[in-house]
């Protein structure tokens, strides 16, 4: 798969601009021998623009400077395509792998079909499930210390397309046949190691025993593991993997109790899942549980902390809503009868309440909609959420950005080189130019403006999560230039985009989506909720702003434009700016 939102390009060899221009036909994408599980892929690239392309004998649309991306379908297996422009002729493979598991032949398992993959741990009474693909018309069973569990052969079920299909428009689910396809569940009622699952399959009067992969335990409930955060920020998530999508971060010293394994997973006891690499096991510790009496804040330049005295550090979560945040505290408690509130730059009122057992919530109402950023740690088990105030407005109309510190990431870098266009002009050096003029237009309003990157240097995302953090910015952009997934019409797709993640950031990714495509003209590729790196930061408000298609020759001839360089930055300086004074 090529480069996603500026995140990665993967299979495709980038070309030096130099040995690009000793040639007149290139192909940028695919590779020749390049594999997909896409049913169509599009081809990028370029020639001088007299005469024709051809691709597999087929003339093909190109744009003024003789660009070209068209699509073709795919077989499954080996597709040849013969690209010719003159007397230039290149030959490329394109193989498209399936996306069905294949069923295996006689009297096998399929390779890899196995279920649990890995060691895994439940509590008493859990369902433990099973599965196996195997050949139609097989007995599959399980055997499982003393039990024996029949799997039985699946009704069809939807598969789902990936969540990259969202932004091509074709995220439909579709029938997928679940011929050989076997599954069963069992429930263990007591604490017991119950090693490996043997599989056994019987098909005409043969039989075959292969061990599963993982180690299955049953965990005692009175002698549950409890563990500790040990990385900066646990990355949470809803199940074990990290195809699961993310829950609030849990800071560094939080406690909670393992209640299921998987591999490395550790599923904790509010049911989130976190990589164990990230966590130190408690030997001896009991669950950890915790009261809370009175609630403290102070006032600090610039934010208001609001601090929660607790027992033990627990795990936590944070929702914000229009004009409202919203922090529960898991395995807590409430003994409480006395809060203290003054008058706050930021909170009308903190409401509070035991929303469930061991589970208690606090409100936070906000004075205005917009809200700028916030910070949660631990001191010590003393929880403390950061919530910052406001920035304060210039006076000034000729440095109407005067007191705002803006954090300005062009995106990718050194190794890291992004999507390419069909001359070979790698995204990390066109997004530098653009970031480049838009600092100069925003220290022109005013701004104090942080890059995250001022030269070709690979700088990692961890690294520019890092930045915002420190700095405290009142806002965070990211500049990224777009391509496509294999299946995308690169042809057809085009324009602005703007990605976000943090409630925060939704109105200014909204606001610079409008200002953009209204100033210039240009076409709306659509705003994104997106879990993406640079959306995440919690510190400050963080968009990130794809500027256009790579992929599309018409829109590439725009991205390297210097004129037009310059007028989206303008445009983008302008928009922030606008903005501002629209929340102010």
């Amino acid at each position: 798969m090529k480069n996603l939102l500026g995140l990665v390009i993967l299979g495709c060899i980038l070309t030096s601009s130099v040995a690009l221009a000793e040639s007149s036909l290139i192909v940028i994408f695919p590779q020749t021998n390049y594999q997909t599980s896409a049913q169509k892929i599009f081809f990028l690239g370029t020639a001088p623009p007299d005469g024709q392309v051809l691709i597999n004998s087929k003339p093909i649309t190109r744009s003024k400077a003789g660009h070209f991306s068209p699509s073709f379908p795919l077989q499954l297996g080996e597709n040849l395509f013969t690209v010719r422009h003159d007397n230039q002729e290149l030959q490329i493979k394109v193989t498209r792998l399936t996306t069905v598991p294949e069923l295996p032949q006689g009297l096998a398992f399929a390779k890899d079909s196995l279920t649990p993959a890995s060691d895994i741990a439940r509590l008493p009474g859990e369902l433990i499930c099973f599965s196996a693909i195997a050949p139609p018309n097989a007995s599959v069973s399980v055997n499982l210390a003393n039990q024996t569990i029949a799997l039985s052969p699946q009704p069809q079920q939807a598969q789902l397309p990936s969540n990259l299909a969202a932004l091509t428009g074709q995220n439909q689910p579709h029938a997928q046949s679940s011929v050989g396809n076997y599954k069963g569940c069992t429930t263990v009622a007591t604490a017991a190691d119950l090693g490996q699952p043997q599989f056994q399959l019987t098909l005409n009067g043969k039989t075959i025993t292969q061990p599963g992969s993982g180690k299955i335990q049953i965990l005692s409930r009175a002698q549950l593991p409890v563990f500790e955060v040990t990385a900066d920020a646990g990355v949470a998530r809803t199940g074990p993997s990290t195809d699961y999508s993310r829950l609030t971060p849990l800071p560094k010293g939080t406690r909670a109790t393992v209640t299921g394994r998987e591999g490395e997973w550790l599923r904790l006891d509010y049911g989130a899942w976190i990589n164990s690499q990230e966590t130190r096991i408690l030997p001896g510790a009991i669950p950890p549980q915790t009261i809370i009496r009175s609630v403290g804040y102070r006032q600090l330049p610039g934010a208001t902390e609001i601090v929660f005295p607790l027992q033990v550090p627990v795990p936590v979560s944070v929702q914000q809503s229009e004009q409202a945040l919203a922090l529960t505290l898991y395995n807590t408690t409430a003994q409480t009868d006395i809060i203290r509130l003054d008058d706050d730059p930021l909170i009308s009122r903190l409401d509070w309440q035991q929303v469930a057992p061991e589970q208690v919530k606090y409100t936070f109402n906000l004075k205005k909609a917009q809200q700028w950023g916030y910070k949660l740690r631990y001191d010590g088990t003393t929880l403390v959420l950061a919530l910052r105030h406001p920035p304060k407005i210039g006076n000034t109309r000729h440095k109407p950005l005067a007191n705002f510190k803006i954090v300005l990431d062009p995106g990718h870098g050194g190794k890291e080189s992004g999507a390419s266009g069909p001359t070979g002009y790698l995204e990390k050096d066109v997004n530098l130019v653009v970031s480049k003029l838009l600092r100069d237009e925003l220290v022109k309003e005013g701004a104090t403006v942080v890059m995250t990157r001022e030269d070709d240097k690979e700088v990692s995302l961890a690294e520019r999560q890092a930045i915002i953090s420190q700095e405290e910015p009142c806002i965070a952009i990211s500049i990224h230039h777009n391509s496509l997934p294999d299946d995308g019409d690169a042809e057809k797709t085009k324009g602005f985009a703007a990605f976000w993640y943090q409630p925060q950031a939704h109105n200014l990714a909204m606001f610079l989506q409008n200002y953009v495509v209204k100033k210039l003209g240009r076409p709306s590729y659509g705003v994104f909720w997106d879990n993406l790196a640079l959306t995440r930061p919690t510190a400050a408000p963080s968009v990130l702003l794809e500027l256009g298609f790579m992929s599309n020759p018409d829109e590439f001839e725009q991205i390297v434009n210097p004129e037009e360089q310059k007028k989206i930055a303008n445009a983008i300086a302008q928009g922030i700016t606008e903005w501002f004074m629209s929340v102010r």
